[in-house]
């Protein structure tokens, strides 16, 4: 979800208060306001003050015109989710590379050169780089918000679907009313 300028600058007076109650160095107050007014996303906000106290009565920036449900997967759970997303594919195919050269190598009676090391190393490489910088930007939390937007974009889609299906108007048997 797209931020708005009033969001960056509730984020920008926490910025403040926390620097205030000494919990961040001038350093770090400084480099928390600039990614916060460079911020475009609401996952990009929570990041800065993630790790500070909210204010007594202070409330969180949320998406206005719209009731965004939290993820029931936070933290650990959602950080293994995308892991297994993002190391997945990679693993099947590692498997399945591996496997054919057991079989041609009991075909041959003979352990035969490990070519799929070809196949494992470099994209292993690839993928363990987008794992780190993943990680390290975030990017779970921005995978479950769109993952989470998906699936209520499809419950919308399936809704209005039956809703005109109530009404007569089916759009895919070409329906107009």
């Amino acid at each position: 979800m797209r931020a708005a300028d009033s969001d960056r600058q509730a984020v920008a007076d926490r910025l403040r208060v926390a620097l205030d109650e000494g919990r961040l160095d001038l350093h770090e107050y400084d480099d928390r306001l600039q990614r916060a007014y460079a911020a475009r996303t609401y996952a990009e906000l929570d990041a800065l003050v993630g790790d500070l106290p909210a204010p007594p009565g202070a409330a969180l920036p949320k998406p206005r015109g719209a009731d965004v449900p939290v993820p029931a997967e936070t933290g650990r759970g959602l950080t293994a989710r995308w892991l297994a997303e993002i190391w997945e594919p990679w693993l099947k195919m590692v498997g399945i590379v591996v496997v054919v050269w057991a079989v041609t190598s009991l075909a041959a009676r003979d352990a035969l050169y490990f070519w799929p090391g070809w196949v494992a190393g470099p994209w292993g490489a690839v993928v363990l780089v987008r794992t780190v910088t993943g990680l390290a930007s975030g990017e779970p939390a921005r995978w479950a918000a769109e993952r989470e937007r998906r699936r209520r974009r499809k419950a919308e889609k399936r809704a209005l679907k039956r809703e005109r299906k109530a009404v007569g108007r089916d759009p895919d048997r070409g329906d107009v009313g």
